[in-house]
């Protein structure tokens, strides 16, 4: 029997005649380490590294004990080595801590106190939208209008990296965040300079974006974390989570010819979605698994928050070194991560089963060639079923109002880091346009088409192997590198769908190589899009008709009158194989992000200096919150609240907080324009993250929402139940704070599910909102909540928004006093009707650890950052 509560020993070796060093778990623990999932090794070291004395112990001691049930009721610390964040986040991230430097001053501290001690690295991906699209210069067009639109934001953002300790902010056209973090950032291991020699560990961290297990794929373990919690952890605080189920997949045989890394991680997310994945870790093990290639694994890794899971992992093995190699990392890095994984246990073995909390397996031989949706990523069809998909809509146009098919395509759109980061998928889609273009095939002219790779490095492969100019022949021009239409920046719709739908005439869809497709996600006026590999969207592309069956109908007739199916234009895997050979140079990586890097607009930006950020009150991109001050307190306690909102299933935080074009026919539109903007250039939500008063406003603005209070109401309405009155729901609350009365808010399942932005929460703090009863949470909002103070708390079986039935001066009374509150505890919580009849039931509180219970009971992380920073500030001379 192994001696797990044995410490391990340092042990070593020499390469390259240089003296490496690292604990010597799998010689300390043996047979007992090798049952754990790798993903349980890795933080086992990381608690042996960052954890002391006694809580040390019982971390190990609780990481073993979950081998006997896989399944723990235990916290750890967990501290990562550095943290990752894209504008759009890291904005409201910086914003609170220039918020909260002012706060200090005014106390007599020293505002510079307040650093950030770890590696902060951010990218500038989310703002660019397709303006530009289909002409040779529509990613400098689009490039100069983002920095134009932000301009502000982005000089806010220069100050930031200059006032504060460890912030880098990477300039717009240097790629997504993911993709960065591939092939810029990780090291996959770490090393420290020490009296012993070269010490060595994982490169372990988190990112601010959902998506950031696509690391996973590379053998790095990180996970997507919400803005909020970010903070703490960039302020020195560990994050404590309960010791995670893992699920693990087990992967056999060999994916078919002709079927691409999307077609497996959409099969991956049905199977996992299907088992009621939510918030678990998952680890990918078995035979198969050796079988693909890195970039496969990061395309399946990068889904890990539509199959519900917090991290998609894969070990470390020879396809690791081999992207790395790619990505023209030195060689002797190279060496050192080989033979640190194998050394220190947490190599891929495909033939090791270790213990997970639960297993499914995945063949991939029998994975086949699949699209998504119409609406939710998890639904998966053969690729010719869109037609009997969509007929079930039974749309009907209006009779004569045009010629465009009834479901056209109105956006195709290779977009997203999910599958523009893997050169094969690239590549595939380049060979596909080409034989089009030789084919003498054109995509219709209502098809917005657009190409945002991940990296600049994806023009000059492309560019190589000769396939830029096909795809620019069939209008998929580059738009720019970054998320576009992905995260909702598809720009405008063509003007032939527009008018088609203002004459009723067609239900137009978006086909996407992207990893959601929520209605209105893509495009406020879309409720329809497909999920796809890049190749099959410029197939639909060239279609122009999302009914059409490319299992058996003609994708296109060429001039000469050929029918041109599917299969005549879909490359063979020695195809690809052979213009990746042309195209790949490792030195392309490194050249072509330095030479982004040096954007002159961007280093020509001028940024005010100090440690404090000199506000502007006429701004509408930057105002100084109200909640980043050491007044902010607490919401816990026994209250009677009103239902601010009653929302069903699926609200997402696009509905909580969306990120697309501000529509200038809307309320937040007023605003801004009374303020000076232009009606007709307003930017995209997103943007405006910075001004909290834009922020409220556009909280729950989504024409998809449905609020159960008052169904018929107006997009971004609710009713104020003490007069009846139909309001701006930022209005009604207000008129609830002025009285006194608390508010709340009750949803159905999955409740925040989709991006990891922290106005989903913060919007609902301005908005006085104490509690959010839910019958399930989506991992990363839950800890937003919680971060802003709000108690989340989840339903008992049974209730629902729909059984319960509440009406407007209906009360919800909840009992969830301070000191009472713990993980997971139940709280007492009363239905109080209008007409005095009253229902008891219990709800259980959706916290998992002492430190949310912390958060909780301080009012969130920012009193907490303040309080702490306080009590360690020296004063301000």
């Amino acid at each position: 029997m192994e001696n797990t509560n044995a410490l391990p020993s340092l042990a070593s070796f020499t390469l390259d005649g240089a003296r490496y060093t690292y604990p010597d778990l799998p010689g300390a623990y043996g047979a007992a380490y090798f049952r754990l999932p790798v993903v349980l090794r890795l933080l086992l070291e990381n608690a042996l590294r960052n954890m002391r004395d006694a809580e040390r112990d019982a971390a190990v001691a609780a990481l073993f004990g979950w081998l006997e049930h896989g399944t723990s009721e235990a916290e750890i610390a967990f501290q990562p080595g550095r943290v990752l964040m894209h504008d759009t986040t890291s904005t409201p991230a910086l914003v609170d801590i220039a918020a909260m430097r002012d706060a200090l001053a005014e106390a007599g501290a020293d505002p510079g106190a307040l650093n950030p001690v770890l590696p902060v690295d951010v990218s500038v991906d989310h703002s660019l939208a397709v303006e530009a699209y289909a002409r040779p210069d529509a990613a400098k067009l689009n490039l100069d209008l983002e920095l134009r639109r932000n301009a502000e934001r982005y000089r806010f953002l220069r100050w930031a990296s200059q006032a504060l300790s460890n912030v880098r902010i990477h300039p717009p056209g240097t790629g997504i965040m993911h993709t960065l973090n591939l092939e810029q950032l990780a090291t996959v291991v770490c090393r420290l300079e020490g009296a012993d020699g070269i010490a060595l560990h994982p490169d372990m961290m988190i990112g601010t974006d959902s998506h950031t297990p696509m690391i996973n794929g590379i053998g790095v373990l990180g996970w997507g974390v919400g803005g909020l919690e970010a903070q703490t952890v960039m302020f020195g605080m560990p994050t404590l989570l309960r010791i995670p189920d893992v699920i693990g997949v087990r992967l056999t045989g060999a994916l078919a010819p002709g079927v691409t890394a999307t077609d497996l991680a959409l099969t991956v997310t049905q199977r996992l979605r299907a088992i009621g994945v939510s918030g678990e870790f998952v680890e990918f093990f078995g035979p198969g698994a050796g079988t693909l290639s890195a970039g496969t694994r990061c395309v399946v890794a990068n889904m890990a928050p539509e199959y519900g899971a917090t991290t998609g992992y894969f070990p470390i093995d020879g396809e690791t070194l081999a992207y790395l190699r790619q990505t023209g990392r030195p060689e002797s890095h190279i060496a050192l991560v080989g033979a640190y994984a194998e050394r220190a246990g947490i190599a891929l073995d495909p033939e090791a089963a270790p213990r997970y909390t639960r297993e499914i397996e995945i063949a991939l031989d029998r994975v086949r060639m699949h699209v998504a949706g119409p609406k939710r990523p998890q639904d998966l069809h053969p690729y010719g079923a869109t037609r009997p998909l969509l007929q079930a809509l039974g749309f009907t146009p209006r009779a004569g109002a045009g010629s465009l098919p009834r479901h056209p395509v109105a956006i195709a759109a290779i977009t997203s880091c999910t599958n523009t980061s893997d050169p094969r998928l690239l590549t595939a889609a380049g060979l596909l346009a080409r034989k089009a273009r030789q084919a003498g095939l054109r995509v219709p002219a209502w098809v917005k088409t657009s190409l945002g790779p991940g990296s600049p490095a994806a023009a000059r492969y492309l560019a190589r192997a000769g396939l830029l100019d096909d795809l620019a022949a069939v209008g998929f021009d580059i738009v720019g590198y970054g998320c576009t239409t992905c995260i909702g920046n598809s720009g405008p719709l063509p003007p032939a769908v527009r008018e088609a739908m203002a004459a009723g005439a067609v239900h137009p869809v978006a086909v996407l190589s992207g990893n959601r497709n929520f209605t209105g996600r893509i495009h406020p006026d879309l409720d329809l899009g497909f999920l796809m590999s890049p190749p099959l969207v410029i197939a639909f592309a060239l279609a122009g008709d999302a009914e059409r069956d490319l299992d058996r109908d003609p994708v296109q007739i060429a001039p000469d009158g050929r029918a041109i199916h599917l299969r005549d234009l879909w490359p063979d895997a020695a195809e690809i194989d052979a213009a990746l050979a042309a195209g790949q140079h490792p030195a392309d990586y490194r050249g072509a992000f330095e030479i982004a890097s040096a954007n002159p607009a961007w280093q020509a930006l001028q940024s005010p200096a100090g440690a404090r950020f000199p506000w502007d009150p006429a701004s509408t991109a930057l105002r100084r919150p109200p909640f980043a001050s050491l007044d902010e307190t607490g919401q816990l306690g026994r209250y009677a609240a009103h239902p601010l909102l009653v929302l069903g299933d699926d609200v997402t935080t696009d509905h909580l907080s969306p990120a697309s074009a501000i529509p200038p026919d809307s309320l937040i539109a007023d605003f801004l324009v009374e303020r000076g903007e232009p009606r007709d250039d307003l930017n995209v939500f997103a943007s405006r993250r910075g001004n909290w008063q834009v922020m409220m406003r556009a909280a729950f603005y989504s024409k998809s929402l449905v609020n159960l209070l008052c169904p018929e109401a107006p997009v971004g309405h609710t009713v104020h139940a003490p007069s009846g009155a139909i309001e701006p729901i930022w209005v009604a609350a207000g008129r609830y704070a002025r009285a006194g009365q608390s508010v709340v808010l009750l949803a159905g399942e999955r409740y925040g599910t989709g991006s990891s932005r922290d106005w989903a929460a913060k919007g609902q703090r301005l908005l006085g909102i104490r509690a959010v009863l839910a019958i399930s949470f989506e991992r990363i909002h839950r800890s937003n909540l919680i971060g802003m103070g709000i108690l989340p708390l989840r339903l008992p079986e049974g209730a629902t928004p729909a059984t319960l039935r509440m009406r407007p001066g209906d009360r919800i009374e909840i009992d969830a006093e301070a000191a009472a509150l713990a993980p997971r505890a139940a709280v007492p919580v009363r239905i109080l009707r209008a007409g005095g009849a009253i229902e008891t039931l219990e709800a259980v509180a959706a916290v998992e650890t002492r430190l949310e219970v912390r958060l909780l009971r301080m009012g969130g992380v920012i009193p907490a950052i303040l309080s702490d920073t306080i009590k360690s500030a020296r004063p301000h001379p």
